[in-house]
């Protein structure tokens, strides 16, 4: 399933760039490269438009919808299998201990001191 997603993914990638690469940013686009006049009587000029700007629309929604799919179908699965092999190195290492800063306090030091511990706020800015 999860290789399936994939591959529909890639298609619907190619397909966006193949729209996105049809679209002319000066307003020509598709309907200009077929000779100008036969394309534009054929589906208008501003009907080429927005059909290529709605199935850019549609791919990149598509694209988006699938990718978190396959996310999902990733958690939903439960199985702990590891894709990528920084990932396995990373969890063979383990996290590595903090470093012990020079003058930083021990852990029994760190507690939280009591209500008459805490020293009084002076006003030094009289």
């Amino acid at each position: 399933m999860y290789i399936a997603l994939l591959s529909i993914i890639l298609f619907i990638c190619v397909l966006l760039i193949l729209v996105v690469l049809a679209q002319n940013p000066k307003g020509g686009g598709l309907s200009s490269q077929f000779g100008g006049g036969g394309a534009s009587q054929l589906m208008g000029v501003k009907r080429t438009g927005d059909l290529l700007e709605k199935l850019t629309w549609g791919f990149a929604i598509a694209l988006v919808v699938l990718t978190l799919g396959t996310h999902m179908l990733g958690d939903a699965s439960g199985d702990t299998t590891i894709r990528s092999v920084n990932e396995e190195r990373a969890r063979q290492m383990g996290t590595p201990a903090a470093p012990a800063l020079p003058g930083a306090e021990t852990e029994e030091d760190m507690s939280i001191p009591d209500a008459g511990d805490i020293p009084t706020m002076t006003d030094t800015a009289q």
